[in-house]
């Protein structure tokens, strides 16, 4: 498997996964830790996503 097929199979998806995260995080009245670091969770997974995003898998050979 290349980067560009992890890119594209594990790492985009596990960065909206954190996006996802952080906002639960920072809606969430129960856990301190999490409330406090909601907005850099999901500024994290953002930033993941916008650069995991643009790598794409290179398009498969016909012959092959």
């Amino acid at each position: 498997m290349t980067f560009r097929e992890l890119s594209a199979r594990v790492l985009e998806p596990l960065s909206m996964y954190t996006m996802v995260f952080g906002i639960v995080a920072l809606c969430q009245p129960w856990v301190e830790v999490l409330h406090r670091y909601g907005v850099t969770i999901t500024l994290a997974g953002l930033i993941g996503f916008s650069v995991f995003s643009k790598i794409k898998p290179l398009p498969k050979e016909e012959g092959q």
